[in-house]
């Protein structure tokens, strides 16, 4: 029989959630989408996510993915939510509403979990970074199994701006960017990112990433670059299965392919089993 955990992923525009089997790194439901409150204040995105959870008749704890700087439980950003929610302990709000133990993380650093423990990422040698392309962008950078969290290279600044204002998938809709002209403001994004981190493969995700076809063959860059295998699911997925890590569950058995939970766990730090040297990766340069 299949373990299974729950994942709600907090959005700047929905808050969506699903039952996830914790052995196959898949859905075990359909996804339960409810609209981000407007103004999305704490109190407010609380009572969706007991919408949300409620729909579902979940019963236990549970993973949530938060668009923030998350530090034990903590956002210490805001990003695409009110203001409201900077120094507001995620955990304790949502579990006041919820009536269960919730576990936080940021929601680029779930995806990035999860892609690397069963998606697009899985065993590669070298840096990956995943990138989420939604009403914002969100970073995952994960290293041979080490996560480091709260990357938010999303707000890498370039021409003088915060570059999710100009390349996020919102911004294409806003902008009525064709794919052509969005691509152009993704090579500048992505250039930049491989020329300080070098990464061996970026990995795409969010909704847009579903028609990966229409833009990434356009850009053109020394690493590869794909599209996330989970799409917009794989913050729910890598939420519930952090949860389960965390020790909301039972420890799971562990997985060759896994990216598994380090002492410090509760900063969201990951670290996988001792593994041979890696293989070279070209410093990023230096200034």
């Amino acid at each position: 029989m299949a373990r299974l955990g729950f994942g709600v992923d907090i959005g700047g525009s929905g808050i969506k959630g699903a039952v996830v089997d914790l052995d196959a790194g898949t859905l075990a439901t359909e996804r339960y989408k409810v609209l981000t409150p407007q103004p999305s204040t704490p109190a407010a995105v609380a009572g969706a996510v007991a919408e949300v959870v409620r729909h579902f008749g979940w019963q236990e704890a549970f993973g949530c993915t938060f668009p923030a700087v998350v530090q034990e439980g903590v956002a210490r950003t805001a990003a695409n939510v009110d203001q409201k929610w900077v120094g507001t302990n995620i955990e304790k709000v949502l579990g006041s509403s919820t009536g269960l133990d919730v576990y936080a993380v940021n929601d680029a650093d779930a995806a990035g979990v999860a892609e690397a423990t069963w998606g697009a990422a899985a065993g590669v040698d070298g840096l990956v970074i995943v990138v989420t392309l939604g009403t914002g962008i969100g970073t995952a950078l994960i290293y041979r199994g080490l996560l480091v969290p709260n990357s938010e290279l999303g707000h890498l600044e370039l021409d003088g701006v915060d570059y999710e204002t100009k390349a996020s998938a919102a911004a294409r809709e806003r902008d009525r960017l064709s794919w052509e002209k969005w691509a152009k403001r993704l090579q500048r994004y992505f250039s930049a990112l491989e020329f300080y981190l070098r990464p061996a493969l970026f990995v795409v995700g969010g909704g847009v990433s579903r028609r990966a076809d229409k833009f990434l063959p356009l850009l053109n860059l020394d690493a590869r670059i794909l599209p996330a295998h989970f799409h917009n699911e794989a913050g729910i997925i890598g939420a519930a299965y952090l949860a389960s890590r965390a020790g909301c569950r039972p420890e799971p058995a562990p997985s060759a392919a896994s990216v598994g939970v380090s002492p410090a766990s509760e900063t969201g730090v990951l670290a996988e089993e001792p593994a041979p040297p890696a293989a070279s990766l070209e410093p990023a340069p230096t200034t």
